[in-house]
């Protein structure tokens, strides 16, 4: 490596890791906050909407048709027969939450059922009243549960086939073909590649214009630039390092999620396999982030100098969130499903996160995959190319 570059590089860590203030604000403190709100905040909130697994519903009964009653003693409820009780003397107890829900038969209820004609317009349907208590979590639940079951005996009254019932012939059948990697590589492809490319952002954003505008607004870049150095090899050289510095800061962000997931997950995590990629697969999603990393310091380190101050850096660079989040949300709603052809992989920042997304999600093709690295390098190096020529630039970089 050149020379000027080398220093340049070795200028740029002296300054941030000499810092410790900066180092905490942009290296630690990320990860550290998102674990606390991930793990704590988030956890704390999930695990106050989410129920009790041991916890048993009560729900009262009237007039349990026989051919249920199997059915509903199967559930995992305390059903209590309440055909004595009058119905307005459980509504309150629903109301105060003792018990969660009332469902309520009608009389002849099997008989009704045989006998009535939907052809017929003057028969009117059997009527099942359904009693429970919206702001109790559990009685909308067992109200699910029961509509479930009401609507599954519903269709068994005129059914004329099965859809994978179980007999003796397809006891051990595994209808769900996926496995536990596809399904967790599915939830992981529609989450981390957004995600990773938001933290590494704003790892980028949180040094290239301390670096650059910083600089002008301090007016020691004057200072390199009255020296022979070659402008490209300035430019090189805070790009590099500036993209070592804020790849530290995304992973640390990173780091933080991975710590929390468990916790923010919960029980859907549980039996899931932890480590379902393998060397390989690591190595390209690293590639893929190096790379996306150099076109975001390269794109932020140009707005940054063309601004007078770090404030007004950090303020022209905001759209450009914007657009990353624009560009990745629709990654997020798309079922952990990449891009196949090609073309899609020269559109950078589309590219990182549809290249990720196959690697999360087993569906990868490493042409796409070496295209998106060969391109983000390719407009980092143009970018690179832009910023240089600023630097030459007079009416750019002191510009009052």
């Amino acid at each position: 490596m050149n020379n000027n570059i080398t220093t340049i590089i070795k200028k740029e860590f002296a300054r941030f890791f000499g810092d410790k203030r900066m180092v905490f604000t942009t290296v630690i403190m990320p990860g550290l906050l998102i674990y606390i709100i991930y793990s704590f905040v988030v956890g704390g909130i999930r695990d106050t909407f989410e129920s009790d697994k041991d916890y048993r519903p009560k729900v009262y009964v009237q007039q349990m048709p026989q051919l249920l009653q199997p059915m509903f003693e199967a559930l995992e409820m305390d059903i209590t027969d309440a055909t004595t009780m009058d119905i307005e003397s459980i509504k309150p107890l629903i109301e105060n939450k003792d018990i969660e829900l009332l469902v309520a038969f009608p009389t002849d209820f099997d008989s009704a059922m045989a006998n009535y004609d939907i052809s017929d317009s003057t028969l009117a349907a059997p009527n099942v009243l359904i009693y429970s208590n919206v702001t109790n979590m559990e009685s909308g639940k067992a109200e699910t549960v029961v509509r479930s079951i009401l609507s599954s005996y519903e269709e068994t009254i005129c059914n004329k086939f099965n859809i994978n019932a179980l007999t003796d012939e397809t006891a051990n059948e595994e209808f769900n073909l996926a496995t536990d990697e596809d399904f967790m590589g599915q939830i992981l492809s529609a989450m981390l590649p957004f995600m990773l490319i938001i933290f590494l952002y704003s790892g980028c954003m949180a040094v290239a214009p301390e670096s650059i505008a910083g600089e002008k607004e301090r007016g020691t870049i004057a200072t390199l630039l009255v020296t022979p150095m070659n402008r490209s090899h300035l430019a090189f050289g805070k790009i590099i390092s500036l993209s070592f510095i804020a790849l530290i800061s995304g992973l640390s962000s990173f780091l933080g999620v991975i710590l929390s997931l468990p916790k923010f997950m919960g029980s859907a995590m549980e039996g899931m396999p932890t480590n379902i990629y393998t060397t390989s697969d690591y190595l390209l999603i690293l590639g893929i982030i190096l790379s996306t990393v150099l076109v975001l310091i390269s794109v932020i380190s140009i707005i940054s100098a063309y601004a007078k101050t770090v404030k007004e850096a950090s303020t022209l660079v905001l759209p450009l969130m914007l657009i990353i989040m624009i560009v990745g949300i629709p990654s997020t709603i798309g079922g952990g499903n990449a891009q196949t052809a090609i073309s899609w992989y020269f559109i950078p920042i589309y590219n990182s996160i549809q290249a990720m997304t196959g690697v999360f999600s087993f569906s990868y093709s490493l042409i796409n995959v070496a295209t998106t690295i060969a391109i983000n390098i390719g407009y980092a190096s143009a970018f690179s190319y832009v910023l240089a020529k600023m630097f030459n630039s007079e009416k750019i970089m002191f510009a009052k």
